[in-house]
């Protein structure tokens, strides 16, 4: 292998590594993303668990009167 055939592989090793390392950065940014999302959703489900259990005691208490 000459020296010419050597720093071409090693050019195109340096772009593969650039390439890869603005993958792994969209990737991380996306998962932080989907985790914030996650935690929102969470959030969300849990205050409308409350109310439904609200509604729901607000009625039962109706039944009884």
């Amino acid at each position: 292998m000459d020296i010419n055939t050597l720093e071409k592989r090693i050019d195109e090793l340096i772009t593969l590594c650039d390439e890869l390392e603005s993958n792994h950065r969209a990737i991380e940014a996306d998962r932080e993303k989907w985790t914030q999302e996650r935690t929102s959703l969470l959030e969300k489900n849990e205050m409308a668990k409350a109310k439904i259990e609200a509604m729901i005691m607000r009625l039962k208490s109706l039944e009884q009167d």
